[in-house]
């Protein structure tokens, strides 16, 4: 009885720690890249680096806490984010800090930011010529 007690209050105390922890690091992710309020990035929250509102990490999530275990730190310092910064974490072909910079997740691939249409290759005079004498009767 006593012990499945202490289990309870140590699995209360760990669950405290995480949720008191996860606004620090929202708040230095979004002072180290300055994200605008009302931003995608902004209201997603914790979601940045958590499979939506668990405590289970997402690929960007892993690869800062890979990050920090290297350092030996729990800090998310402005080093730590240069780190992963020209990673793909979520494997969209995208970098997470191109995926920061246009206001979408790092670690969603469902979340990339919209391809670029490819121009229009444009002929020469000469090509465009020959074409139209190409295509007569």
């Amino acid at each position: 009885m006593k012990a499945d007690r202490v289990i309870a209050i140590a699995g209360l105390l760990v669950y405290a720690a995480v949720a008191v922890g996860l606004p620090s690091y929202t708040t230095d992710f979004s002072g180290n890249y300055k994200i605008r309020k009302g931003s995608k990035i902004e209201k997603a929250g914790c979601a940045v680096c958590h499979v939506g509102e668990t405590v289970k990490l997402n690929p960007y999530g892993n690869d800062l806490a890979k990050t920090l275990a290297d350092a030996k730190s729990d800090s998310l310092t402005s080093a730590v984010f240069r780190k992963v910064e020209g990673l793909d974490s979520d494997k969209d072909g995208v970098t997470n800090l191109d995926e920061i910079k246009a206001d979408t997740l790092p670690g969603d691939p469902k979340s990339a930011p919209a391809k670029k249409p490819v121009p229009a290759k444009r002929i020469g005079p000469a090509a465009e010529t020959a074409r139209q004498e190409w295509r007569r009767p």
